[in-house]
């Protein structure tokens, strides 16, 4: 697997059918029945319309990098998906993929747009990279006190990646959720 900042995300936004949504349901759960042996799939998230909303069904599939997701979009199970996936949407897709910080900022369930405000990111991250690092810092030194700078600031950023990508990040967009992704709310309730 690869490192986390190396992991991509790839949105397909897809609209279906007025009466439609059954059949493509079952579509694509066979998809992701067939994509989750695939190397370097990490998993999917789905987003289901709103009631008496648009009718547009998000998925967001988690690679462990570009390659995974390059081998995923030549897989045959992708190629034998497409060509069933019949007249059960209205258009074609909307493919969008994100890299890097936006990880961190995975939608929560229920989110129409999905669009976090990039300078509430950045505030989120900030306030949040500030706090490990003193909370962590400190204690890191504490535990490694005569040990080299270099080797306490590596165990220090380790440890902060990993809490902010695994725990801390994850809670905090489902807990911010409205004020990280003020359009996606205006939208869905508008």
């Amino acid at each position: 697997m690869s490192d986390v900042s190396e992991q991509v995300t790839l949105v397909v936004t897809r609209r279906v059918r007025p009466g439609r949504e059954a059949d493509y349901e079952a579509w694509l759960a066979r998809l992701l029945d067939a994509t989750h042996g695939l190397p370097g799939y990490l998993g999917c998230t789905i987003q289901r319309p709103v009631p008496d909303g648009v009718r547009e069904y998000v998925c967001i599939y988690k690679f462990d990098g570009v390659d995974s997701l390059r081998a995923f979009e030549r897989s045959d199970a992708r190629r034998t998906a497409l060509a069933q996936l019949g007249d059960f949407v209205e258009a074609d897709a909307v493919f969008r993929t994100a890299t890097g910080l936006e990880l961190w900022f995975t939608p929560p369930t229920g989110t129409v747009v999905a669009t976090a405000t990039r300078w509430r990111m950045a505030v989120l991250m900030i306030v949040v990279i500030y706090a490990l690092v003193l909370v962590l810092g400190r204690g890191v030194n504490f535990v490694l006190d005569g040990q080299s700078f270099e080797l306490r600031l590596a165990v220090t950023i380790s440890i902060e990646v990993t809490l902010m990508t695994y725990w801390v990040m994850p809670l905090l967009t489902r807990k911010l959720a409205r004020w990280i992704y003020p359009r996606a709310r205006e939208t869905a309730s508008g």
